[in-house]
């Protein structure tokens, strides 16, 4: 099985892409960062406070995550339920943040991450993905963009989903999501030593899938 590493901060456009690539080049595309705002999800809902590190974990085990690919698509199930549209919500970014900094979610998560990669050609994006969950995946790539230009995707992306949302307040959420992700004590958000770096900064959604198409055709000689 071949496993692309896919890493970057919040807003870089890894998920996008990455979906899309992987419908091009026939992988089962993982999107980490769902599973951690599924966890803050429930954590909401019952509410816990994602910053309480010991509440967090005392509830995991009540908690079940469920991955399904349907008509290509990643759909999360927690404890049976589809919450993929609630985990979109603007709020569960920063939650998600808090939860992922805890080290009992991060290890309740990574057998599920690794386990996705043993069995299928996986295209998996996240923040730890080629430094912690992947380290030996065939490919890593460090997907950035500048924090000015990914707040103004997902400022366009939540109007066009409906949600009342402002510029400034997302671009703080950005800066403070990237010092969180960057500054956790268990694998922080970092480009591993081997990882390609591709820097999306003004590129038109279309532009960015073809850079990386073309670069993992070409590292991972696959057929077109």
């Amino acid at each position: 099985m071949l496993s692309i590493a896919i890493d970057g901060p919040s807003g870089a456009g890894k998920s996008t892409i990455s979906r899309l690539v992987s419908q091009k080049i026939g992988f089962i595309y993982v999107d980490t960062g769902a599973l951690y705002r599924t966890i803050a999800l429930y954590m909401l809902e019952n509410g816990i406070d994602t910053a309480d590190g010991d509440a967090v974990t005392a509830n995991l085990g009540s908690i079940s995550i469920e991955t399904k690919h349907i008509d290509g698509m990643q759909r999360m199930f927690l404890n049976g339920r589809d919450v993929s549209d609630d985990i979109r919500r603007p709020e569960l970014s920063l939650l998600a943040s808090a939860v992922s900094a805890i080290p009992s979610v991060r290890a309740f998560l990574l057998e599920t991450q690794r386990d996705f990669a043993r069995k299928n050609n996986v295209i998996m994006d996240g923040r730890d993905i080629g430094t912690t969950v992947l380290p030996d995946a065939d490919l890593k790539i460090y997907l950035t963009a500048t924090a000015e230009d990914r707040a103004n995707r997902r400022y366009l992306e939540q109007k066009e989903k409906g949600f009342d949302v402002d510029y400034d307040s997302i671009l703080a959420d950005i800066n403070k999501r990237d010092y969180n992700d960057s500054h956790r004590a268990v694998s922080p958000l970092t480009k591993a030593p081997d990882a390609v770096l591709v820097d999306t900064t003004g590129n038109e959604l279309e532009k960015s899938i073809r850079i990386l198409h073309e670069l993992i055709i070409s590292e991972l000689k696959l057929e077109k």
